[in-house]
């Protein structure tokens, strides 16, 4: 045993006595009162290397914890939503919930689950990267029909965020192909985000009556405006903002609503009429949850994101409600859409990831036309 390990060993033991003095019932209120994703649990360890595995060892009887792994813009909202769970959770099943999160970009996100991050509930981005999961044998087939609205949790739709006073006049789809604009979007090789950015676009010829030659047409214009492909979302909005490029950055519309109320951006932005509706599912995992013998209370939580409680939290931030009631509700704050259509309309995940971003595909043919 090296000299490091020892002194590790020696920590982990100080830390188990510290928390092991604690009831059960005020781990949980420390947990709670920490913001519930700074829960520090006790783990066992072993000596076998420096890269030691650990095994949670608070579960059971009237201590239970699940992880969330999500992504990252979706924080802000599940910083509410989460203590309200546990407080639920408690009063109606008697149990000391901890829910343990995890958060970053959502394919990365699901990349760490199916590597062993050992999530019990998912909530990302894309049904795809849910679809890569399960390919993985850890989601069983049919999860879009375990949750409430075909597992879809919060709905955006892609945005227009210009400079102060939108000095180009940018106020449509259009307008992006027209020389002399900077438009600023990621790679939507690389990104998800940009891969909504990129179905906006070729719907907005597409969905309006224009075939495949004229979508193609558009967006190779578009394109042509786009002087550099950071790889996410993130580095885009820094480019914009940090860097001072561009004329107009494509966003996520919450995620231009939380900036603003952030203080982080001025609000000016346009949102087209013609737009793709941003669907974001959740989904348990199953293989895990059977593992850790969490199915019943992971399962309640994916139920409690679509009641009007939750759903109110992720309006707050920005994102459009699933919840029909509470759309209703916050309707005055989001611009009207006269034309929404969803991913299915151009075929569903799995036909748009082979024909546009697969190699080969319609955007590496853009690509290639736009030099």
């Amino acid at each position: 045993m090296t000299h490091f390990q020892g002194k590790q060993q020696k920590f982990i033991q100080t830390i188990r006595q510290v928390f092991l003095k604690l009831k059960p019932a005020s781990a949980a209120i420390v947990a709670t009162g920490l913001g519930i994703s700074v829960f520090v649990p006790v783990y066992a360890a072993s000596s076998a290397s420096t890269n030691q595995k650990t095994q949670l060892i608070s579960q059971g009887g009237k201590n239970v914890e699940i992880t969330l792994v999500s992504y990252a813009v979706t924080k802000v909202a599940y910083d509410k939503i989460i203590p309200q769970f546990v407080a639920k959770w408690k009063r109606e099943k008697g149990q000391n919930l901890v829910i343990r999160e995890s958060y970053g970009g959502s394919g990365s996100q699901a990349r760490a689950v199916i590597d062993g991050l050992d999530a019990d509930v998912v909530a990302l981005a894309l049904a795809q990267d849910i679809t890569k999961i399960q390919s993985a044998g850890l989601i069983k087939p049919g999860w879009e029909r375990k949750a409430p609205n075909n597992a879809i949790v919060t709905h955006s739709v892609v945005a227009l965020e210009t400079r102060d006073g939108n000095p180009k006049k940018i106020q449509t789809w259009s307008d992006l192909a027209k020389p002399g604009v900077q438009v600023i979007t990621a790679n939507p090789k690389t990104s998800g985000g940009a891969r909504w950015n990129f179905l906006a676009l070729w719907g907005a010829i597409a969905q309006t009556g224009g075939n495949d030659a004229k979508a193609v047409n558009f967006v190779t214009q578009v394109y042509r405006n786009v002087a550099v492909l950071p790889k996410d979302a993130r580095e885009a909005s820094d480019v914009f903002y940090k860097k001072g490029q561009g004329d107009v950055l494509l966003n996520y519309e919450n995620e231009v609503i939380l900036a603003a109320q952030r203080g982080e951006t001025k609000p000016s932005y346009v949102v087209p009429q013609t737009n793709i509706s941003i669907d974001a599912p959740v989904a348990v995992v199953d293989k895990n949850v059977d593992k850790h013998n969490t199915r019943a209370v992971s399962e309640a939580f994916v139920k409690f994101l679509y009641t009007p409680e939750a759903q109110r939290e992720f309006a707050k931030v920005g994102f459009r409600p699933v919840n029909s009631a509470v759309a209703k509700e916050v309707q005055s704050k989001f611009p009207k859409i006269s034309k929404l259509y969803t991913v299915q309309n151009l075929g569903g995940w799995a036909t748009a990831q082979k024909k546009f971003f697969d190699d080969g595909g319609v955007f590496d043919k853009i690509q290639g036309g736009r030099r």
